[in-house]
């Protein structure tokens, strides 16, 4: 890219006899503006899609008491809020599955003990699907600390996922050395929330074991 200025040259009576031409090269200046051009469409469709994911999580969020539902939608949206901060540091090309997983799990499990064992291969979740696992995990966190391995001291959590050959995630989580565990007569809200956020939003697939030992689920998404 030039940008060109072009000048006539007149003799002394003032008639045209030729033109002087400046040439710059203006290649930077316009890699900046369109840079700034995909940054302004990038934002603009990430914070629209942000809004559609709040939004989502408000209507799917039920409580028998004003003060149970705000407590419910402001966890949902610290997860969304934890997953959005690692994929600003990536500038928006992904969030690392472990640093998700680390990061929803840290006021559980601080530097030091060991309740709970992270273990799979370096995942590199695009934006859309980092933001409705980090809701997945929040919604399993939660009911492990409400009635499960974490609602006591000596319970335990396990997080492990692989890749299959046909290009999906599979991610389990496992419960161990919590309080006896008993089928639920009905579906809970976290569940329901995470049924719809991996059968519905992503197309994917889901499974809850309620052992007695501890819960097991594992979902399977596609990368």
């Amino acid at each position: 890219d030039v940008s060109l200025t072009l000048s006539p040259i007149r003799d002394q009576h003032g008639r045209i006899v030729g033109a002087s031409k400046i040439a710059r090269d203006i290649s930077d200046r316009k890699q900046v503006e369109a840079r700034m051009q995909l940054l302004s469409r990038e934002v603009d469709h990430r914070a629209k899609n942000l809004l559609t994911a709040v939004q989502a999580v408000v209507q799917l969020t039920k409580a028998d008491t004003v003060h149970g539902l705000k407590q419910a939608i402001e966890g949902r949206i610290r997860a969304l809020s934890n997953a959005h901060s690692l994929l600003a540091q990536s500038r928006w090309a992904g969030a690392e599955l472990r640093r998700l997983v680390t990061e929803e799990l840290s006021p559980f499990s601080p530097e030091g003990t060991l309740r709970a064992y992270i273990n799979g291969p370096d995942v590199l979740l695009a934006p859309d699907l980092a933001q409705s696992i980090a809701i997945v995990l929040h919604e399993l966190i939660t009911n492990a600390a409400k009635y499960g391995a974490l609602s006591g001291p000596m319970g335990r959590v396990r997080i492990e996922w692989w890749g299959t050959e046909d290009g999906k995630l599979v991610l389990r989580w496992t419960e161990t050395d919590g309080p006896p565990v008993r089928v639920p007569s009905r579906q809970g809200f976290g569940t329901r929330v995470i049924d719809q956020v991996i059968r519905v939003q992503l197309k994917g697939e889901s499974r809850f074991d309620w052992r007695s030992e501890g819960l097991l689920c594992e979902i399977k998404v596609q990368l």
